[in-house]
């Protein structure tokens, strides 16, 4: 899903000390919001963002110093038209940028149509640089999951698995070898573009990890600032199954490797069996270290069947 659409005055206040902004016409336009429908289908950010373009309608149009002078130099009827143009594209901003005074008829006309304009000595390009990884995480589609999510060596894993096998002791052990946490039960995920998912942990369980018997332990009291982490790129899935859904549901050795779609991305999936006396917290971090060979391009897989077929061929020359 995709979270609620922002208004005009939620943008300038979470960006009054990062742009020094002022707001400059069109303030009884403080509600005036995003196109739900152009949010919906924007493909990234960067469709939400960007310089004065006629063939892009609902978005923050942003006029630096040539989009300034493409509205006004030129004869006074060309001038008009071009600015009442921008009337069509419905923007739920103007953003002038570069210290540019403001002309008297764009201030009108937004005055008139009720369109926000606003005014800042930043630099066109980091406008737009700040309003796309603002706009990118909160238009994200989102989606909450159950499990823990930890930096292992580097990497995002989310731990799955069924109830009663231990996912939070296998988080606690793997925190002791160094690794860290970012979420434990629910974790947030939210698809950044098109290829990346991101998981970060809930307010209300930050660094926090419960363990049966124990109750809640406050990992960054305990461990250090350097075992807990705000948010990592989700890269490996690790589900944890018994022996009989292992036996019943899954090959020994896959041809393929398996993934699981996580907001319509395919994440790589690793399954592990839990079984008494297997150390889970070394198989996790062998899971992990194979992943980082793949990426790679190191399939040790692929690699045997390649020769198990060099010695089938010999083999067969030699008799």
């Amino acid at each position: 899903m995709k979270p609620s659409v922002i208004s005009a005055d939620v943008l300038f206040e979470d960006h009054r000390a990062a742009l020094r902004w002022q707001w400059i016409a069109g303030l009884g336009a403080s509600e005036r919001r995003f196109d739900e429908v152009a949010v919906r289908e924007a493909q990234s950010s960067a469709d939400l963002v960007g310089y004065l373009n006629y063939i892009h309608p609902y978005r923050v149009q942003i006029l630096g110093t040539r989009e300034l002078a493409y509205l006004t130099n030129a004869a006074p009827d060309d001038c008009a038209r071009r600015m009442s143009r921008i009337v069509t594209l419905e923007p739920p901003v103007l953003v002038l940028c570069d210290a540019q005074a403001a002309p008297e008829a764009l201030v009108s006309m937004c005055e008139r149509a009720q369109i926000p304009l606003f005014s800042t000595d930043e630099s066109a390009a980091f406008v737009i640089d700040v309003l796309r990884a603002y706009l990118s995480k909160h238009f994200a589609n989102r989606t909450t999951m159950h499990g823990v999510f930890m930096d292992i060596l580097g990497l995002g894993v989310l731990i799955t698995g069924e109830s009663g096998l231990g996912k939070s002791e296998l988080g606690l052990e793997l925190i002791s070898r160094g690794n860290g946490l970012v979420a434990d039960d629910a974790v947030d995920l939210f698809r950044i573009n098109q290829t990346t998912v991101e998981g970060r942990c809930p307010e209300l369980l930050q660094n926090l990890l419960e363990v049966r018997g124990i109750g809640l332990l406050d990992i960054r009291a305990i461990f250090g600032e350097t075992a807990v982490r705000r948010r990592m790129r989700l890269k490996l899935i690790v589900h944890l199954v018994r022996r009989e859904t292992m036996e019943r549901d899954y090959e020994r050795l896959p041809y393929e490797p398996l993934t699981q779609e996580v907001l319509g991305v395919p994440i790589q999936k690793a399954i592990i069996q839990v079984v008494a006396g297997r150390n889970i917290a070394v198989l996790v971090e062998a899971a992990v270290r194979n992943h980082i060979l793949q990426l790679r391009g190191i399939d040790t897989y692929q690699e045997f069947v390649e020769r198990h077929r060099r010695a089938m061929e010999h083999d067969s020359d030699l008799s």
